[in-house]
């Protein structure tokens, strides 16, 4: 049962498609503040995890708790927004022809629409917002550059400010290093740990060298059940992960 630091709770949840069990009764929580990494061989249902979390997808059975009591399986998915779910996916959806600027502007959670928010300045502490964000991104020096022309890694955070100045208390992040640098994907490290000061990361990632820098606990799911919990040390130890996943990849560190 879900008590008061868990601001994550799944339970007994199944996710059935056409048969395949993407999610087999998976049991699954986090704690307030946490960073917590997901992986798994494709098809273990780490994506499906998320969909279920954001409503994108309903579950067949079992209870996703948020916080001390919201049951987010009888919400709708701008609702689940609206309690302080986000997420960011793998490919970056920024508005090119806008500033970077622009685009957390566009993105601040206020009770407006977005043509009104265009015309209208925004209250003050939402620009503080905006600056705070900017500054931890990393992209201060390039906010008034067009989000089109930043590169992949610096699109990337971007986005990921998008999501933070909504304030959610868990953010959810998939893949998102793929295709950045070696030096992109030790900056994206850096400004995950520095964002999970103030609220829950789950992060899914196959890149195990970047599972290592972002030194939290990992959980490892197969055929829509978790296998393995605890620190990067500890699955890289367990047999059961090792045949069934590590023993595939070849980035293990």
């Amino acid at each position: 049962m879900a008590v008061s630091n868990t601001i994550l709770f799944l339970e007994d949840v199944v996710v059935s498609f056409d048969g395949f069990k993407a999610l087999n009764m998976l049991n699954f929580s986090m704690d307030k503040g946490e960073l917590r990494c997901l992986i798994g061989p494709n098809g273990a249902g780490k994506s499906t995890l998320l969909d279920v979390v954001t409503g994108k997808v309903k579950p067949n059975q079992g209870r996703v708790i948020f916080r001390e009591n919201i049951d987010l399986t009888r919400l709708k998915e701008e609702e689940i927004a609206n309690t302080g779910v986000g997420r960011k996916f793998q490919t970056p959806t920024v508005f090119e022809t806008l500033t970077v600027r622009e685009n957390l502007e566009l993105s601040v959670k206020q009770n407006k629409r977005v043509m009104t928010l265009v015309f209208k300045s925004l209250k003050e502490n939402s620009l503080a917002k905006v600056d705070e964000t900017l500054e931890i991104i990393g992209l201060k020096d390039k906010q008034n550059n067009r989000a089109g022309l930043l590169a992949h890694g610096e699109k990337q955070w971007l986005e990921i400010g998008m999501v933070m100045v909504q304030n959610p208390q868990l953010l959810l992040i998939d893949e998102p290093v793929a295709g950045m640098t070696d030096t992109e994907t030790e900056k994206t490290a850096t400004l995950l740990r520095t964002i999970s000061k103030d609220r829950s990361v789950l992060v899914i990632e196959h890149d195990m060298k970047f599972v290592r820098e972002l030194e939290s606990r990992v959980t490892v799911l197969h055929e829509g059940s978790v296998i393995c919990e605890g620190s990067i040390d500890h699955i890289h130890k367990d047999q059961r992960v090792i045949e069934l996943y590590l023993g595939r990849e070849k980035n293990i560190a």
